[in-house]
């Protein structure tokens, strides 16, 4: 998704195997799993655990940079990028991850030391050479800042998920959740009233800027309410516990009286 190209110029090329995209491979490998053991299709059940076996053993041997207790942002066969990136967040919060409990807290805590703002997870950390705070000036100037620290609002809902799963899903770091979902609320005054914005700068104070309305934006932030705050996650209904379908139904209740409009869906 760093896609940013100004001419013939790449800003962030990440040739290789970027450590979000192996992440999603392995939460697929082992939905597969699931999937032919629901079906009954045996083999390929034994084909996708041996596969996701050898990933998660390659990962966990180049990916992880010891020096800065987190993973390196892309290995490409030379030497691994260890620039500070939000995309490793995909390795925790994912379903199926491939770290352990430990590995899985540094990485949360290194992207909460050097990422997290009251808005959004930054794309690069400010400590590194190529970081940008200001999303300004020309079209080069502001692809050039695109994804080299400016401040991604979706990014916070994988971030969310990552810190309430190695917290246990617990009462704690449900109200932390909250306390940093809260920010976004008052941000929908700040640009396009009633939406969040695509992305704001890396420095504080993290200014609006790009798209005033961005879906990923808010659909992200909706999700991490609702599952990770909430705890209201997917799951087939006659599975929900009688507790969270009247959770469910407070939660709608609220949204119509908030928005004015009626649902009639579960989250």
């Amino acid at each position: 998704w760093m896609d940013a190209k100004v001419g013939d110029w790449v800003v962030t090329p990440r040739r290789g195997k970027p450590v979000e995209i192996q992440a999603l491979w392995y939460n697929a490998l082992c939905i597969m799993e699931d999937l032919a053991h629901k079906f009954g299709d045996d083999a390929g059940q034994k084909r996708y655990r041996n596969m996701a076996a050898v990933a998660n053993w390659a990962f966990n041997r180049l990916f992880w940079n010891e020096k800065t207790g987190c993973l390196y942002d892309v290995v490409n066969g030379g030497s691994p990028d260890p620039s500070i990136r939000p995309n490793q967040i995909f390795a925790v919060s994912l379903p199926h991850s491939m770290l352990s409990p430990e590995r899985a807290k540094s990485v949360v805590e290194k992207v909460q030391e050097h990422l997290l703002t009251p808005y959004g997870l930054r794309s690069l950390a400010p400590s590194d050479p190529q970081y940008r705070g200001r999303y300004t000036g020309g079209p080069t100037e502001r692809d050039g800042a695109y994804h080299q620290g400016t401040v991604w609002p979706w990014l916070m809902g994988p971030f969310i998920s990552a810190y309430v799963k190695v917290n246990g899903d617990s009462e704690a770091a449900r109200r932390q959740a909250a306390a940093w979902l809260a920010p976004l609320k008052d941000h929908l005054a700040d640009g396009g009233l009633g939406h969040i914005s695509e992305i704001l700068d890396g420095d504080s104070p993290q200014r609006p800027c790009g798209c005033i309305a961005q879906a990923w934006s808010v659909a992200e932030i909706l999700r991490a309410l609702v599952e990770d705050v909430y705890g209201l996650r997917p799951m087939p209904q006659q599975q929900v516990p009688a507790a969270q379908a009247r959770a469910a139904t407070a939660v709608r209740t609220a949204v119509s009286r908030q928005t004015g409009m009626r649902t009639g869906a579960n989250p």
